[in-house]
């Protein structure tokens, strides 16, 4: 969603100076009316000053709470509190994933820095997971680069090298392609027979993990319920920290599934609009990234034209943006 709301000064109350690291004062404020009116899932934020310049872009696993955090104790984010006393409005778009919010922030933030963000989008690192369908040698693994291949499909992009790797390992727990080619020999053909998976395994093993990894639902849900059964089994036989290792792949496999449309491997450019209430929302879409954001007031039959041109799979994700600025009444480039 795309709440947006500007608030004046009335409404930000002042409380108590507090003392920054290194003795300079700071006077803390109420968080203003706006932060209880964002959505609670993750998502990318933005803080706008009088002039309407960007002042800040973060991202967040839960907007509300994380944007509230702002008008409370900074701890050691005290350097952001001129910063804070300069926000007169706040914007905001809902993602439906965490690893979706971290990407959009990744684009905005390249596309332009703001003068209160430190770096260009994140230190994790972009990833493919690479799907070697060949019946001799099949695997599933992490790489850097695309570099195509027959029998070879990439997915992604992802961020965060560690978390997909976590994913992969997970995967390949569940269905150990590498034990289905057809040139195993010696000590890994011992393996493969010990787990009883052999070359009849390959196609069943190939599709299910091309269906994972293409985000179907059922596909997914098997998955995920076979990785909660082997941490169930470990924690009762009292091995604590095997499960612990199988819980963080299960939190890994929800990164590198879960929805995720603002980066892929597609170089198309187009636009995309939302309209509710008076207001219009429009994202840049640049070479398969969601790198613009915008949103202005305008009549219905004004959008109508932006409107017809929003791809399909788009719409949801534009219109509740769009329903959430006119809820709040806000606009901002």
């Amino acid at each position: 969603m795309v709440p947006t709301a500007r608030f004046p000064a009335s409404h930000t109350g002042l409380v108590p100076a507090v003392s920054l690291p290194g003795g300079e004062p700071s006077t803390r404020r109420r968080a203003p009316a706006a932060v209880a009116r964002l959505p609670g899932g993750p998502g990318v934020y933005r803080f706008r000053d009088a002039r309407g310049a960007v002042l800040y872009v973060g991202r967040a696993t839960a907007l509300r709470p994380r944007v509230a955090s702002y008008w409370s104790d900074l701890g050691q984010r005290g350097h952001l509190a001129p910063m804070v006393a300069r926000v007169v409005r706040i914007e905001a778009v809902s993602c439906d994933s965490p690893h979706e919010a971290a990407w959009l922030e990744r684009n905005l933030l390249e596309t332009s820095l703001p003068a209160w963000n430190r770096t260009a989008g994140g230190q994790e690192s972009v990833v493919y997971i690479r799907l070697d369908e060949r019946p001799s040698a099949p695997a599933l693994t992490v790489a850097r680069l695309r570099q195509p291949a027959r029998q070879v499909r990439y997915f992604g992009p992802y961020l965060g090298g560690l978390r997909v790797r976590q994913a992969v390992v997970a995967l390949n727990r569940v269905f150990p392609l590498a034990y289905t080619g057809t040139a195993l020999r010696g000590a890994q053909l011992g393996l493969a027979r010990a787990r009883r998976v052999g070359p009849a395994h390959r196609e069943t093993f190939l599709r299910t993990l091309g269906a994972v990894l293409q985000r179907q639902p059922a596909a997914v849900a098997r998955v995920r319920g076979e990785l909660e059964q082997l941490r169930c089994r470990a924690a009762e036989s009292l091995a604590f920290e095997f499960a612990g290792r199988v819980h963080g792949e299960i939190s890994a496999l929800e990164w590198v599934t879960g929805p995720q449309r603002v980066t892929t491997m597609d170089t198309g450019d187009f636009d995309v609009y939302g309209w509710s209430g008076g207001m219009l929302v429009r994202f840049g879409v640049r070479g398969g990234r969601l790198r613009h954001w915008s949103q202005r007031a305008c009549t219905r039959s004004r959008a109508a034209s932006r409107l017809a041109v929003t791809p399909a799979g788009w719409t949801g994700f534009a219109g509740r943006n769009a329903e959430l600025a006119a809820a709040l009444g806000g606009s901002g480039g």
